[in-house]
């Protein structure tokens, strides 16, 4: 193993999505997780989640969302949200404006959810 990868010199701050909407996929982050929006442009966007991490949003013309579970596009990447009853935290992002995929197979540990941009997303029971 080299020094440099020993010495991780690299620290992660953020993810980034390709969305049709920046300032409505930010809102739907900050609203599903009681983060705050801190940057919202037309072109970008970003929010703060409550433990720290960002999660910006760039604009791309054209945006098509990931088919999944398989398809022409596939997903290349998901964020996971730890939740405490995933029924209500299901309820909650449907309200906000997430479909629920039919193809669940996290049977009664996860569900997999699409935010309004079409990118898949896991609720995910907390570790105890």
């Amino acid at each position: 193993m080299s020094d440099i990868a020993e010495s991780g010199i690299a620290e992660f701050v953020a993810v980034t999505l390709d969305c049709p909407q920046p300032p409505a996929l930010a809102a739907f982050y900050a609203a599903f997780t009681g983060g705050a929006v801190t940057y919202d442009t037309p072109e970008a966007a970003a929010v703060t989640l409550p433990n720290g991490v960002d999660v910006y949003f760039q604009g791309v013309p054209g945006h098509r969302a990931p088919t999944w579970p398989q398809g022409e596009r596939p997903q290349q990447f998901h964020l996971d949200f730890g939740v405490d009853d995933l029924d209500k935290a299901e309820a909650r992002a449907v309200e906000l404006g997430a479909s629920r995929f039919g193809f669940q197979p996290g049977e009664d540990r996860w569900r997999v959810l699409a935010d309004p941009a079409g990118h898949p997303f896991c609720i995910c029971l907390r570790q105890s």
